[in-house]
C-alpha cells in the first residue's frame, strides 16, 4: 500500500526510511515485472539520501515530495515494458526516493542532536499499533449508539475538550423527549451554563466555538447529510468518494486531525451497515478509509468518547434490568415505618396457584419494605369445600416461596365476635334476615327490587336469625343481608348476604356453628381486630371494595385502607379454583400437583423453580392492568436459573436406536469419570462407557454419508466408514475413530450410548405436556367442553445413561440435544418401573406453543372423549354450565380401555442391550397431513416460471 507524506510526517519522519524498500516492492510487483526495475529503484533512492545529508526541510521540499509522490501514483496506470515507460519510472521514483530520503536523514540528525530519536520511534511505533488494533477494536466499539447525529456531536465535543478539557457536556436522552429546532431531538449540549437543545444544533455550536476553515466546514455537512441517509447506494457513493479522497491523505482536512475527521468517525461509528462491513468485509470499504478509520480510533478524543459509551452501555443495562423490575408504589396512604400490617387471606379449599403467589409476594414485600408484618389469615368460612390437606399443603407452599408470617392465624378463631357484630347490625336497622328463594332474590337484586323482608322488625330480624343459628328447617331457608342500597349502580351494594346455613361439619369447629359469615362480612371485620393497616386484594374484587369500606361505620371499626392490583393471567390457563376443581373430579388431571395446572406445586412438578416464580412475580409488580401474559418469559427466567446446575446428560429413543460400531474402537469397554457440566466442577462427575459398539438415533444415522468426518459428543471425531440402511432406514454404520480431528470443523455433533457388564443404560420415559384448553383466553359465553384439548400428555419410551437412576425425585437434568428435564418418579416408584423425565419448557416459541391443531376443539372426538370421563366418574356438573348437569349423550367408546392396555408393562427382551422395554411407544408430536385428508390432484406445471414437483 503507498505510504502518504501526511502521515509519514505525522508518524515521525524516520520511519519514512523503513518504508522506502516496501514502497519499491509494490511499484516491482504492480508495473514494471524485472528485478532490474527493482534495483533500480532502490539504488536511486540509496544514493539520494546518502547525497544531501544536510537538506534543509521547507515547505517547497513538502510541495516537491508531494508532486513526486502523485506523478508515482501516475506511474502505477503506465503500461508494463517500454523504453519510455521505464525512463519515466526511473525518473519519478528517483526523484520521490530523493526528497523522502533526504527529509529522513535531515530530521534524524536533528534528532540526534536533540535527544528525541528514542521518543520519535516510540511514537512511531504506538501510532502504528494503534492504528492496527483500531480496527479490532471498532467491533467492540458497535455496542453505543447507533444515532449518527449524537455520536458526531460527542466525537466534536470531545475533540474541542483537547484544548478546553471540560467546556463542552454533550448529553443525550432516549426517545424524542425534547424540544428544539430538530423535529426528534434528544441531545443536549452544555456550555458555560447554558443548554443546546437538538443534534444539528449541538454540532453547529460546537463547531461555531472552534476554529475551522470551509474545507473542514465541508467535510463536516457531508458527514451530517451523506453518511447519515437510509438508502443503502447514496451510502456507498459516499464511502467509495471518501475513500478515493483519502488516497493520498493521512486526515481528511490538513496534515494533523481536525474537527472534520472526528465528524466522519462519528458518523460512521453510527452506522450498522459500516460497522458490519469493518467486522465483516473490510475490504469491499476500501483500503484507505478502513486505515484512515483504525487511525482516528486512536485518537484520544475518540478513546474518551468510546470509554463514555461503555459506561453509558452499562447504566442502560442497569436501567433495563431495573425497568423489568415492576413497580411497587400502590399509592398507600397514612404509611408509618414499623407500623405497617398486611395479610394474606387464602381459602384452604384448593393449593396456592400462580395468582396467590403474587397477591402474597407482592403483601410481604409491603410489609417488609416498611417494617412491618404479614399476617396470613386461612378464610375457612365454607365448610363445604375446606380440607385440612389443603390448609397444610399452603403452609408448605408459603415455606417454599420463602415466606414467613409473623402470624397465622383463621377467621374461625373470630366466630364468636363476628355473631356479636352480626347481632349488632341487626340492632342497629342495618342487617334483616330474608328468606326469599334464590332465583326470586337474584332477579330482585339484578331489576333493583326490594325485598318482601326488608323493613322486617328489629325483633322480628332477631327471632329468625335465632332459627337460623339454631339451623332449624325454617332457620335454613333465611339468610342474613346487609341493608346497604336497593339499586345502587354497583350491584355488590345492592344488600349482599353476610350470614347463611350450613350443616357441614367444619374442620375445626367441628358442628359448633350451623350459620357463617361471607368472606366480605368477615374481610372488614377481622382485618380491622388484627390490627391490619393495608389490605391488599386483586382487581377482582374492586366492585366490592365500596362493600368492604361500608362496614367500617356501620359497625363503629377502625378503618383500613384497601387498593388492589391486576392478577396475573396467562394463555391456554385457568385460575379459578371451582373449575379447576371440576378438572380434577371429571379426571383429566392426576390431581391438584398435575404438571398441567397452574398450582404452585402443579408448576414445580413441571420444573419450574421456585427462584423463578418469586423472580418474575415481583418483575411483575403491583400494576393495575389487566394483561393476558404469555408463558414464554417466566420459563426463560427460569432456563437461566437451571442451565448453570443442570447435569448433563444422554438420552436415545428406544424407537430410533441404530447399533454403530467402531472399526477401530477399544478392544473392551473403558468406564471413565467425566465432568457432568463442562461448565461448572462443583457439580462432580459421571461414568460414561466408552466401548466399540454404540447406539446412536435414527435421525442423525440418516443423515450421515459415507468419508464423512462428525463428531462423537464428549469423545472425538470419527469418519464414516460404511452405511447399511433398509430402504430409506438406516439399520447399521461402521465408523473410524479420528481422534486427532478438530471438533470445531465438523458439522454433526452426535449424542451415543454404550454399556460395560458393570455400566449399562437405563430405560425411561420422557414426558411432554399440552395446555388443558385449546383457547387462549375463555370469554364468558364459552363451554370448557368445546375448548378441551383432545391429548395433553406425550410419552416416549427411551434409555438414557446409567447415570440418570441415580437421581432423586425433583432433580433437574438437561439431556443433551433434546433439553431440560425433571425427574418426575424414580424407578421404584413408577408404576412401569421406568424413570420418568417431564421436559421443562426453556420459553422457546417450539416449547410453549399448543401442540393442538387449531380448528379442532368441539369436534365429536373431543366431545366423546369428555363425555366418557364423565360416565366413567359419574361426575358433578360443568362450573360452566352454571350448576345445570348434563347427561353424557354419546357412548362410552373402548379408547380408554385400549389406552389403558397400552400403559401396561410388557416386558419383551432386548438382546442388544439386555434391557426390558415397554410394548408400546407413544411419539412426541403427533401430525397429520398437511394439506388435510382429502387427495387433491395438482398439476406438475404451476407457473410459467419454473416446474415444480411435489413437495412429499
Amino acid at each position: 500500500m503507498l505510504i502518504s507524506v501526511d502521515l509519514l510526517h505525522h508518524m515521525s519522519y524516520p520511519v519514512t526510511l523503513i518504508f522506502l524498500p516496501g514502497y519499491a516492492v509494490q511499484m516491482q510487483s504492480h508495473i514494471v515485472g524485472s528485478p532490474t526495475h527493482l534495483a533500480t529503484i532502490l539504488w536511486c533512492s540509496a544514493l539520494s539520501a546518502l547525497l544531501i545529508p544536510h537538506y534543509r526541510l521547507s515547505p517547497l521540499l513538502h510541495g516537491i515530495s508531494r508532486l513526486s509522490l502523485s506523478l508515482s501514483l501516475w506511474c502505477l496506470w503506465l503500461p508494463a515494458g517500454g523504453a519510455t515507460n521505464s525512463a519515466l519510472l526511473y525518473a519519478f521514483c528517483a526523484v520521490h526516493g530523493l526528497f523522502l530520503g533526504s527529509v529522513g536523514v535531515h530530521l534524524m540528525d536533528d534528532l540526534l542532536a536533540t535527544g528525541d530519536l528514542i521518543e520519535a520511534w516510540i511514537r512511531a511505533g504506538v501510532c502504528s499499533l494503534g492504528a492496527v488494533a483500531g480496527v479490532l477494536v471498532a467491533g467492540w466499539l458497535f455496542i453505543g449508539i447507533v444515532i449518527v447525529f449524537i455520536i458526531v456531536a460527542g466525537a466534536l465535543a470531545e475533540f474541542a475538550n483537547e484544548s478546553s478539557p471540560g467546556s463542552f457536556t454533550v448529553s443525550w436522552h432516549e426517545g424524542a423527549s425534547l424540544k428544539g429546532k430538530d423535529k426528534a431531538a434528544n441531545a443536549v449540549l452544555a456550555q458555560d451554563g447554558q443548554e443546546t437543545i437538538g443534534e444539528t444544533s449541538v454540532v453547529q455550536a460546537i463547531l461555531s466555538s472552534l476554529p475551522s476553515t470551509a474545507d473542514q466546514q465541508e467535510w463536516i455537512q457531508f458527514a451530517q447529510e451523506k453518511l447519515s441517509v437510509s438508502n443503502y447506494k447514496d451510502f456507498e457513493a459516499a464511502l467509495a468518494h471518501l475513500d478515493h479522497h483519502l488516497v493520498m491523505r493521512s486526515f481528511v482536512s490538513g496534515y494533523a486531525p481536525t474537527q472534520a475527521d472526528l465528524a466522519i468517525w462519528g458518523a460512521l461509528r453510527a452506522s450498522a451497515i459500516f460497522q458490519r462491513n469493518l467486522k465483516t468485509k473490510p475490504e469491499i470499504l476500501g483500503d484507505h478509509l478502513t486505515r484512515w478509520y483504525a487511525q482516528v480510533n486512536t485518537h484520544p478524543a475518540v478513546t474518551r468518547l468510546a470509554e463514555l459509551q461503555q459506561q453509558a452501555n452499562k447504566q442502560a443495562t442497569t436501567t433495563a434490568k431495573a425497568a423489568d423490575q415492576g413497580s411497587f408504589d400502590l399509592g398507600l396512604q397514612n404509611v408509618e415505618y414499623g407500623r405497617v400490617v398486611t395479610r394474606f387471606p387464602p381459602e384452604p379449599s384448593g393449593f396456592l396457584h400462580i395468582g396467590h403467589a403474587k397477591a402474597v409476594l407482592l403483601n410481604e414485600h409491603v410489609a417488609r419494605s416498611n417494617g412491618g408484618k404479614l399476617i396470613v389469615r386461612f378464610d375457612d368460612t365454607n365448610p363445604s369445600k375446606e380440607k385440612v390437606e389443603f390448609e397444610d399443603s399452603i403452609i408448605e407452599d408459603l415455606r417454599l416461596l420463602g415466606v414467613e408470617a409473623d402470624l397465622v392465624s383463621h377467621t374461625s378463631d373470630f366466630f364468636d365476635k363476628i355473631y356479636d357484630y352480626a347481632l349488632q347490625m341487626i340492632r342497629s336497622g342495618h342487617a334483616y334476615v330474608d328468606n326469599t328463594d334464590q332465583e326470586t332474590m337474584r332477579e330482585e337484586r339484578g331489576a333493583g327490587i326490594a325485598s318482601k323482608c326488608r323493613d322486617l322488625s328489629v325483633e322480628e330480624n332477631l327471632e329468625r336469625f335465632e332459627l337460623m343459628r339454631q339451623a332449624t328447617e325454617y332457620g335454613q331457608t333465611c339468610c342474613l343481608r346487609a341493608k346497604m342500597s336497593v339499586d345502587n349502580p354497583n350491584k355488590a351494594m345492592r344488600d349482599p348476604v353476610i350470614y347463611r346455613c350450613n350443616l357441614t361439619p367444619h374442620h375445626r369447629t367441628g358442628t359448633q356453628w350451623k350459620i357463617y359469615p361471607t368472606y366480605d362480612f368477615c374481610c372488614p371485620i377481622v382485618d380491622s381486630i388484627e390490627g391490619v393497616t393495608h389490605a391488599l386484594r386483586s382487581m377482582e374484587y374492586r366492585d366490592r371494595n365500596p362493600q368492604y369500606e361500608w362496614f367500617f361505620p356501620a359497625l363503629n371499626l377502625r378503618p383500613v385502607q384497601i387498593m388492589d392490583f391486576s392478577r396475573m393471567n396467562f394463555v391456554y390457563t385457568l385460575l379459578s379454583k371451582r373449575k379447576l376443581q371440576w378438572f380434577v373430579d371429571q379426571g383429566f388431571v392426576s390431581g391438584w400437583d398435575d404438571p398441567r395446572f397452574p398450582t404452585v406445586r402443579g408448576i414445580r412438578r413441571r420444573g419450574m423453580t421456585i427462584e423463578a416464580l418469586r423472580q418474575y412475580v415481583l418483575m411483575q409488580g403491583a400494576s393495575q392492568k389487566n394483561m393476558l401474559l404469555e408463558w414464554d418469559k417466566i420459563w426463560s427466567l427460569n432456563k437461566r436459573i437451571i442451565d448453570p446446575v443442570a447435569p448433563r446428560h444422554t438420552a436415545l429413543l428406544k424407537k430410533d436406536l441404530v447399533p454403530a460400531s467402531l472399526s477401530n474402537g477399544p478392544a473392551e469397554p473403558i468406564v471413565k469419570e467425566m465432568a457432568k457440566h463442562k461448565k461448572n466442577a462443583e457439580l462432580g462427575t459421571k461414568q460414561t462407557v466408552f466401548s466399540s459398539q454404540l447406539f446412536i438415533n435414527q435421525e442423525d444415522a440418516a443423515a450421515c454419508e459415507v468419508g464423512e468426518e462428525l463428531t462423537l459428543m464428549d469423545w472425538g471425531n470419527a469418519i464414516v466408514e460404511s452405511i447399511d440402511r433398509t430402504d430409506s432406514t438406516v439399520t447399521n454404520l461402521v465408523l473410524r475413530l479420528h481422534l486427532e480431528g478438530d471438533v470445531k470443523t465438523t458439522k454433526k455433533k452426535i449424542t451415543w450410548l454404550a454399556q460395560s457388564p458393570s455400566v449399562h443404560p437405563v430405560e425411561a420415559m420422557l414426558v411432554d405436556y399440552d395446555y388443558l384448553i385449546t383457547k387462549k383466553k375463555l370469554e364468558e359465553d364459552d363451554s370448557v367442553e368445546s375448548v378441551l384439548t383432545p391429548k395433553t400428555e406425550y410419552t416416549d419410551a427411551a434409555i438414557v445413561d446409567a447415570n440418570v437412576a441415580l437421581l432423586p425425585q425433583g432433580a433437574i437434568l438437561q439431556i443433551e440435544r433434546v433439553g431440560y428435564f425433571i425427574v418426575d418418579k424414580v424407578a421404584k416408584e413408577s408404576e412401569l418401573q421406568l424413570v420418568t423425565l417431564v421436559k421443562i419448557p426453556d420459553g422457546k416459541a417450539s416449547s410453549i406453543a399448543s401442540k393442538h391443531k387449531e380448528g379442532e376443539a368441539g369436534t365429536a372426538a373431543v366431545k366423546a372423549e369428555g363425555a366418557a370421563v364423565a360416565a366413567v366418574k359419574g361426575a358433578k356438573g360443568s362450573p360452566w354450565d352454571k350448576g345445570n348437569k348434563k347427561k353424557a349423550e354419546a357412548e362410552v367408546k373402548p379408547e380408554a380401555e385400549a389406552q389403558q392396555e397400552q400403559q401396561q408393562a410388557v416386558v419383551i427382551n432386548d438382546a442388544s442391550l439386555g434391557l426390558p422395554k415397554p410394548k408400546d411407544t407413544v411419539d412426541m408430536y403427533e401430525t397429520g397431513r398437511i394439506y388435510g385428508d382429502v387427495e387433491i390432484d395438482q398439476p406438475k406445471n404451476i407457473t410459467s416460471m419454473y416446474e415444480t414437483k411435489r413437495i412429499y
